[in-house]
């Protein structure tokens, strides 16, 4: 039964229960008031008729009765709407008190206060109401907070390079430092790493808006992998990490530019976190109608309880020996791959497990965030 068609049996059981309440206060009233009222006119009767009369024609008693009725009717009446306005407003007060609580954390909510929560009433359907509300209103707190503190990171990572920028600036026109190639240069690298994260944030936001572009075509999952691979070979042997590729067939419909992305993406964080002689695996394959890749390395692992987050916005593990990346690579390869209706997932068995980041993709041609 819907939520719809259990509210309007509960209110219909409620203005039954008013009617019942009503009815049977005006038939007691009626039961109480009708025999003493019809004793009181027939005594009025016979001292009306003086003495030696007793006895009262038909006509009379008829007159009597109804007489009496009236009077019962009247009291039974009103003691019945009495009664059902009492029972009215405590069943009116009942339903809409979780009402007026949904209205009041709405209202907190469209000035900005999402911390308002809403009682659960012991009825089921407003039991529904009132959670759906806190849902929304927990969602909300979270996409606030969220909000402010990406204000705070992305201001955490613009202050690096603008004061090395303005260092190397404010020496020049000191004249303690010379204007040599050395300095222009790395101004040009603090310049680039500025243009890195601007195109980075740029990226995030119409991955998370749904207005990423993508073309997708068909192709190899594996294949793709693999030239992500090839990308970042030198820097593998650089480090003296074996990088392994056991991929199979792995039909997919998706962008390739965007999907390489993701690779080196993985790729490379893997290799920062795998220290040398270590050993980075990437496997690829079919199962049960979807399409997967997987990046496995044997570095320094995930703790457990930091799994759910690290696919946040400008997260970063605990790593002092590695203070490399930006913390939105990783958020941008998720927001990748469900743009093509798939999605990443990382597991890890804790610190020096290793971690397995595998995509997931559908064998079938799959609606793309924006085409």
């Amino acid at each position: 039964m819907t939520l719809w068609r259990r509210l309007s049996v509960r209110l219909l059981a409620s203005y039954l229960f008013v009617v019942a309440v009503g009815s049977a206060a005006m038939f007691a009233i009626g039961r109480l008031v009708a025999p003493s009222e019809f004793q009181r006119r027939l005594r009025l009767m016979g001292q009306g008729r003086g003495p030696g009369r007793t006895g009262a024609s038909p006509d009379e008693l008829q007159q009597l009765v109804i007489d009496s009725f009236n009077t019962a009717l009247v009291v039974g009446v009103v003691a019945a709407v009495v009664a059902s306005g009492i029972v009215a407003v405590f069943v009116t007060k009942r339903l809409l008190r979780p009402i007026e609580s949904v209205r009041e954390a709405a209202d907190a909510m469209a000035r900005g206060d999402y911390h308002r929560r809403v009682p659960i009433p012991s009825e089921e359907e407003l039991a529904a109401l009132a959670h759906d509300v806190n849902t929304l209103s927990a969602t909300l707190e979270e996409t606030e907070e969220r909000r402010t503190r990406l204000i705070g990171e992305v201001a955490h990572e613009l202050r690096s390079p603008l004061t090395t920028i303005g260092g190397y600036m404010e020496a020049l026109l000191d004249g303690v430092r010379e204007p040599d190639e050395e300095t222009f240069a790395a101004v040009a690298e603090e310049a680039a790493r500025l243009h890195r994260l601007a195109d980075g944030l740029t990226l995030l936001s119409q991955a998370e808006e749904g207005a990423l572009p993508l073309d997708p075509v068909p192709g190899d999952l594996g294949a793709l992998a693999k030239r992500g691979a090839d990308r970042l070979r030198p820097q593998f042997e650089h480090r003296d990490v074996e990088l392994r590729l056991e991929l199979a067939a792995a039909p997919a419909v998706a962008d390739p530019d965007r999907m390489t992305q993701v690779f080196i993406n993985l790729l490379g964080n893997a290799l920062i976190h795998t220290p040398p002689g270590g050993l980075v695996t990437v496997r690829s394959g079919t199962a049960s109608g979807s399409t997967w890749t997987e990046v496995a390395d044997t570095g320094r692992g995930i703790p457990v309880d930091q799994l759910d987050h690290i696919f946040e916005r400008f997260y970063r593990l605990p790593d002092p020996s590695h203070a490399a990346g930006r913390g939105i690579g990783l958020t941008i390869a998720r927001s990748i791959v469900r743009g093509h209706g798939g999605d990443i997932v990382a597991a890890s068995g804790g610190p020096g497990t290793g971690a397995t980041f595998r995509v997931t993709l559908p064998r079938r041609a799959a609606t793309p965030a924006s085409s």
